[in-house]
């Protein structure tokens, strides 16, 4: 919810006495198959284009 995340970020910026921090609860490589829920993919890109381009089709981007 982009909404949820502008409040948090408008929260901490408030925050001038403490260090701040968010939680985001997320799933990693969302909306592409082979890459959701799938730790190898954490931080690290698509292991060929092809996967590359299968990601971009899976993302809506070709």
């Amino acid at each position: 919810d982009i909404r949820q995340i502008i409040v948090a970020l408008e929260q901490a910026k408030s925050s001038k006495d403490l260090p701040t921090f968010i939680v985001a609860h997320t799933v990693k490589g969302k909306g592409v198959s082979y890459m959701e829920g799938n730790y190898k993919y954490h931080g690290s890109p698509p292991a060929s284009e092809q996967e590359y381009h299968q990601a971009l089709k899976e993302l809506g981007g070709e």
